[in-house]
């Protein structure tokens, strides 16, 4: 007797493909005092836990993407709450100063934070004028005559600066077009 076949002995279920053993454990089941009714009965309370369990892990799993949704802007906020102090300082010292120039460099230096926490979260200004219009970027919200015949089809002005956050527009930039 080879290998294959004492470790078919010892164990029916090995070999799936022999419709002779799964009839044995069917008669097997059967003489064991097992009813077919028993066994339907029983798939049938584990299809139903497995079910259960299923419906349980789908509602955890929509309450997680829920709270993950809910906070993802979490993090940048908290990064923003120095800036939203600054203006308020900024503000109150507008309130009681007559000094432009200083309150020019204070707004300016609130300015330069705010941008360096947005270009460190990965956003980043798209450079229209001068460049060649790009459906891709651009979106053109009127054509003018061109000045020179170089300059058709580039974009002469910027009526809204867009954004382009970790390579993917955000938001484009309305432009105006030579013709």
């Amino acid at each position: 007797m080879s290998d294959k076949e004492d470790f078919n002995q010892d164990n029916p279920q090995s070999n799936p493909e022999d419709g002779a053993e799964s009839t044995q454990e069917v008669n097997e089941n059967t003489s064991q005092g097992r009813s077919p009714e028993a066994d339907l009965e029983e798939a049938r309370q584990r299809y139903l836990y497995l079910l259960s369990e299923f419906e349980t892990y789908k509602r955890r799993m929509a309450k997680e993407r829920l709270e993950l949704f809910r906070n993802a802007g979490k993090d940048l906020v908290v990064e923003l709450l120095p800036v939203l102090d600054d203006f308020e300082r900024g503000l109150e010292v507008m309130g009681k100063s007559s000094d432009v120039v200083s309150i020019r460099d204070g707004v300016d230096l609130v300015y330069q934070k705010f941008k360096s926490i947005l270009t460190q979260k990965g956003l980043q200004p798209i450079e229209a004028v001068g460049s060649d219009f790009d459906v891709e970027k651009h979106e053109a919200i009127s054509q003018m005559p061109a000045p020179s015949p170089e300059q058709a089809n580039k974009v002469l002005a910027e009526v809204e600066k867009g954004y382009m956050l970790n390579e993917q527009v955000l938001r484009f930039s309305k432009v105006i077009v030579g013709s």
